[in-house]
């Protein structure tokens, strides 16, 4: 399995490093999440540079892509070339959003009449848009899922890895990220937020494990 953390220019770091550890948890033959970039390097809005793992063209082949967030996105969606270089497909891959990365999917005509969720900054832009912003963190519908308010990374994460290398698997990665003394609670909380999305068994696990 292959997944796709789009990262742009004034990207925040918890969106991209905290899902892309975490789906990096799975040791599994040719599994591997990776920041994937329009550019050969990003700086985020604290000035962290990262070079990028994969070109933007990953989402071509790549099994799931997460949208990650950032400052400049209500400008980055504007621009067309760049749009043009993100083929998102829902029929055949994992789409989700962190945060502003929501503003791509509708920009790009995924959520439809889908509502969505975002963080509190990008949530007039969102709903400029004509989309119907949820008071939550975590929302799925089929093979599209948007997280909104930081940390909810985690949940973005956790329905990666519950749809794509099942239950256990978020659940071990959830455990190793946990903080000592709250585990339970911690991973209680998240396969709740995620799990009335989850369809199980889900077909996409159930092949990747055969």
């Amino acid at each position: 399995m292959r997944i796709a953390i789009l990262t742009f220019d004034g990207f925040n770091e918890i969106d991209s490093f905290v899902a892309a550890y975490m789906i990096n948890r799975v040791g599994l033959p040719g599994w591997k999440a990776e920041i994937t970039c329009p550019t050969p390097a990003v700086e985020s809005a604290r000035g962290v540079r990262v070079s990028a793992q994969q070109p933007l063209e990953l989402v071509r082949e790549a099994d799931a892509v997460l949208v990650g967030s950032g400052r400049l996105t209500p400008r980055l969606v504007e621009d067309g070339a760049l749009l043009s270089r993100l083929p998102l497909d829902p029929r055949r891959q994992l789409v989700g959003s962190q945060c502003s990365g929501a503003l791509f999917l509708a920009k790009l005509g995924l959520l439809d009449a889908l509502p969505a969720c975002t963080d509190r900054q990008t949530r007039p832009f969102l709903e400029a848009s004509g989309v119907r912003v949820l008071e939550q963190p975590f929302f799925a519908s089929g093979n599209l899922a948007t997280a909104g308010g930081c940390l909810s990374s985690q949940y973005l994460a956790t329905w990666v890895l519950w749809r794509l290398a099942g239950r256990d698997a978020a659940e071990q990665a959830l455990a190793y990220v946990a903080p000592v003394g709250e585990e339970s609670e911690y991973i209680s909380r998240a396969l709740r937020a995620v799990g009335s999305f989850i369809d199980e068994p889900t077909v996409a696990a159930a092949a990747w494990q055969r």
